[in-house]
């Protein structure tokens, strides 16, 4: 990784971090650019933005990607950019860390202090390593797809991911969506080793296609079964895979994740689904 993918990966971060809390990212990179009221224009490496529907506020966050340990200077300069450009608040991220007086003239000037980096060893000391949890499993079986075109009813091999519904209007909508709805349906309904079934009417003139152009059908609806499957196992977890899967979570949002509170941990394009249970 470079200064450039560092400065990229923090921005990712925050735009996921902050999307429950309404914070967005406003700009980042060389454009991100704000002109202060002494008339000097600062460069931002990533610009943060929200608002409590009554004011709103900014914070700039400088990216150091040092192989050693972050200055007070930096903390002059961020605060100083600050001041300079009226914004809420200062943030400084690197990986190794900050000197002891770098820590201490933060705090004087309000400025946030981040350590992003991998985990180490060092950081598991106190801390438990393995985890034992209950782990809850929602499968299925696999479902039946059967299509209703305008002349017959049949079973039609499909690749979910590249079939899709082209409607009269010109708009499409792919396979797999109306199958991840499905499945959401048949996981939250909970009904275990019990099929369930559902039908999907379609406007006049559907046709059924793929990327390819080889599937060209005209479709009046579609009807779709499974059966959930709920297998339940102790397991233990290291610690580097629970950071990994919330960590999964919370980036890439169609993983599977371990919570505390025991909430599903299916998410839409995942066919399996898991929880904690103990």
């Amino acid at each position: 990784m470079d200064w450039k993918e560092y400065e990229e990966v923090v921005k990712k971060v925050y735009n996921a971090l902050g999307k429950e809390k309404g914070v967005k990212i406003a700009c980042y990179g060389n454009s991100c650019k704000i002109k202060g009221k002494s008339g000097v224009e600062h460069q931002i490496d990533v610009l943060t933005e929200h608002s409590d529907g009554i004011h709103s506020y900014r914070s700039a966050i400088e990216c150091k990607y040092w192989k050693q340990k972050i200055n007070k200077d930096i903390v002059m300069k961020v605060a100083e950019t600050v001041e300079d450009c009226g914004l809420s608040k200062g943030i400084i991220v690197c990986p190794e860390g900050y000197t002891p007086d770098t820590i201490k003239f933060a705090k004087e000037k309000n400025i946030g202090l981040v350590e992003f980096r991998e985990i180490t060893e060092k950081d598991w000391e106190g801390r438990i390593k393995e985890i034992s949890v209950g782990i809850e499993m929602k499968t299925s079986k696999g479902p039946k797809i059967e299509i209703i075109t305008d002349k017959e009813t049949g079973s039609f091999s499909v690749d979910t991911n590249n079939t899709y519904l082209k409607f009269s209007d010109g708009s499409m909508k792919y396979f797999k969506e109306i199958l991840n709805d499905f499945l959401n349906e048949l996981f939250e309904r909970g009904e275990e080793e019990k099929e369930f079934s559902k039908s999907y009417s379609f406007p006049e003139n559907t046709i059924l296609t793929n990327d390819t152009g080889e599937l060209s059908v005209k479709v009046k609806s579609v009807k779709i079964s499974d059966t959930l499957i709920i297998s339940k196992e102790e397991k233990e977890i290291s610690g580097e895979d629970y950071v990994w899967m919330r960590m999964k979570a919370i980036f890439e949002g169609e993983e599977f994740f371990i919570s505390n509170d025991g909430k599903t941990m299916w998410k839409p394009g995942n066919v399996n689904s898991m929880k904690i249970i103990e």
